[in-house]
């Protein structure tokens, strides 16, 4: 038996997204900027893309920007909107656990000169929105806050921290990375007054290479990374990926259909798993009860994350010792740091995550091979 639980790296492509792209790669070629008909056809796969996610989720056609994926999104929303508004203030805040596509170009920000202010999480994971409030200043123009976080899978109060935000500042924008819970926790941006917000095709069962900001009407004026051909309204040029863009609305249309179904039986699935992993002795599960079904991260006293992936790597089950989209270098995790692991319980901490296909079968059989696993890997350790 081979058993997937890397989800939150990235989710296996659907048929019906590949069927439809592999159409588009043999028959439907063309450039969308190209007049003839060929290049019409191509612009309405666009087109129709833009109508999946602006009748879904009640967004603007013109508020969407389509991007190479989470990484370009992120650094767009941060950098793009901080150089435009630059005049105003240079005072940005985020949290102590954002994703390194967040951090880093915050870090870019900081080395030319702007304020980065962290909130901290307390042991669950999860962010005081009146501390975050406290921060906020008129020059503040920028505030980044993740909903769903790649490690502990916990859940961020979005919709909270929105509403603190323009309370104290009206013309600070909100950015929200949401590309772990994108199709699979409801959001509602208009709702929870955020002005950027981020998606990644390939984590929720679409190609890789595409992603996706929502930018709010005031949020549209932002500096662009990229210039050349003036392509999605000059926010971002370069020839438009034709087949991303409609595998990904393809990918979000089934996740739409099915949002509630999925969350409804993964949350079960997750609190089985969960309810018996716990019985293991010195197995402690992190993320607190505000947490998405999706992630369970587990810190196993005694045995090193690389040593436990690879031990069920040899059972066919694959899982993560730490966030994918980074590189391979050693380092510990800031975000366990910032919920309160020590570095040795940092490095002994795995992430399972699961996609709405997973099954019982397979969870049952990965918590046997893990009540098998752990005790014998700590045996060995103290030889």
């Amino acid at each position: 038996m081979e058993i997937y639980l890397d989800n939150a790296a990235t989710t296996k492509v659907e048929s019906e997204v590949v069927e439809l792209m592999n159409r588009i790669f043999t028959e439907d070629y063309g450039n969308p900027s190209s007049l003839h008909k060929i290049g019409y056809k191509a612009e309405q796969y666009i087109s129709e893309a833009l109508n999946v996610f602006s009748g879904k989720l009640k967004w603007k056609r013109k508020n969407v920007l389509f991007t190479s994926g989470g990484t370009e999104s992120n650094n767009t929303a941060l950098i793009g909107s901080a150089l435009f508004r630059e005049s105003r203030g240079k005072h940005i805040i985020t949290t102590e656990i954002e994703h390194p596509s967040v951090s880093e170009p915050l870090k870019f920000l900081e080395s030319r000169g702007w304020k980065v202010e962290k909130t901290g999480v307390n042991e669950d994971g999860v962010i005081d929105p009146e501390e975050l409030r406290s921060r906020i200043r008129p020059d503040t123009v920028l505030v980044s806050v993740m909903h769903v976080n790649n490690e502990t899978g916990s859940i961020q109060p979005v919709e909270e921290v929105g509403k603190l935000i323009k309370e104290a500042n009206s013309e600070c924008l909100f950015h929200v990375d949401d590309i772990q819970g994108f199709g699979k926790l409801p959001l509602d941006a208009v709702k929870a007054h955020i002005d950027l917000l981020t998606a990644s095709s390939h984590k929720l069962h679409g190609p890789k290479g595409v992603g996706l900001l929502y930018l709010s009407d005031i949020a549209t004026h932002i500096k662009p990374l990229m210039y050349g051909g003036g392509q999605q309204n000059g926010l971002r040029s370069g020839t438009i990926n034709v087949p991303g863009i409609a595998g990904f609305a393809k990918a979000a249309e089934l996740v739409f259909k099915e949002r509630e179904e999925s969350f409804e039986r993964v949350s079960k699935l997750r609190e089985g798993f969960v309810s018996e992993v716990q019985n293991i002795e010195d197995v402690k599960v992190n993320g607190g009860k505000s947490v998405s079904p999706y992630i369970v991260s587990l810190t196993v006293r005694g045995v090193r994350s690389e040593v436990m992936l690879h031990a069920l790597e040899d059972r066919g089950i694959y899982v993560s010792a730490g966030s994918a989209c980074s590189s391979h270098k050693k380092h510990v995790s800031p975000t366990l740091k910032a919920i309160g692991l020590s570095d040795e319980e940092a490095e002994e901490t795995i992430r399972l995550s699961f996609n709405r296909h997973n099954s019982e079968e397979e969870a049952a059989y990965t918590i046997a091979a893990l009540k098998e696993l752990i005790p014998s890997l700590r045996r060995f350790k103290r030889r």
